[in-house]
Parts: structure tokens; sequence; C-alpha cells
């Protein structure tokens, strides 16, 4: 089953044009079957990066956002920040199983890594670091399989249709 995604890039150096992580999270989500039904890239101000969030959580034909950049730790680096207070729940183990597997690669600098996830609206939304390595290996090694409905025992894309639920 393929979801509907939305891709946002937080750059104020890139442009879709040269956006390597971008396409490079477009490649993989279209071969694995899933479309993309929006795709910004907005510089690294968090009041334009929640506006556009907002808008795709908001937005029923939206399942998934994905966004890459702005997580560093210079005073320009604000997504954390901006999508933070937007999630309804956060999904603490994406956080620190990239940074174990960032830590494989880059050592110590995987801590200074403030990728996040979460669920909104009934959206799953994907917060991750801008480099080309760190979106392949956050697509490769983790969200592929939660994207999957085949990932044993579970997998988002069957809580997907749960997300919304209030207790009683």
């Amino acid at each position: 089953m393929g979801l509907a995604i939305a891709l946002l890039t937080v750059s104020d150096t890139r442009t879709l044009a040269d956006d390597r992580s971008g396409a490079a999270l477009l490649a993989r989500l279209e071969a694995d079957g899933h479309r993309l039904v929006a795709r910004q890239l907005v510089p690294d101000d968090r009041y334009r990066i929640r506006a556009v969030v907002s808008g795709w959580i908001a937005d029923p034909d939206v399942q998934v956002v994905l966004s890459s950049g702005g997580t560093g730790l210079t005073g320009r680096d604000g997504t954390p920040e901006a999508v933070a207070p937007l999630l309804d729940k956060t999904i603490d183990g994406f956080g620190e199983l990239f940074r174990v597997l960032s830590f494989e690669t880059i050592g110590t600098s995987a801590l200074q890594s403030r990728c996040l996830a979460g669920v909104a609206n009934g959206t799953v939304v994907f917060v991750l670091p801008g480099s080309l390595d760190a979106v392949e290996t956050a697509w490769d090694r983790l969200i592929h399989a939660q994207l999957s409905d085949a990932t044993r025992p579970c997998n988002l894309v069957q809580l997907l249709p749960r997300l919304l639920e209030v207790a009683d």
C-alpha cells in the first residue's frame, strides 16, 4: 500500500534543483511505491517551517511528512523547535535509533543530531538532518521498514487508521 507523502527541505542555501537530500528521499519513496503529494523548500525560519508542516498535518490527503535540514546547533537551525509543538505524540525511539546508526559512521558527532519523529492529527512526521548520508541512513535503515505494512511485528502503516482514536 503506497502512502501519500509530503517532502520539505529546510535550507538557506539550496534550491529544489540542487537539493540532493530531497532528491534522494523522493527517489526512495517512489521506489517503495509511495506517492509524493507535495514538495517545498523553505529557508531556516521556524515560523515558515511551522506554517508548511501545519498545513500538511491539517490536510487529510497527507499521511506522512518528511523534512530534511535545519536540525543543527547553529542559530539559524530551528526545525525541531518549529515542528515539536505541532506533535500530539513523539516517537522517541526514532531519534534514539538514528543516533545509534549515525554513531557507526560519524562517531561522537552523532550526539549533535536533533532529528525527531511523531504523530499529529493522524499524520506521521519525520524531521531529519539535511545531509545526504543522514537522509539515506534514516530512510534505508528506519523509515522504509516502518512505512511498509510487511514489517513485523508492527509498523506505522498499520497504526495510521488508529492515530485519531480518542479515549472513552
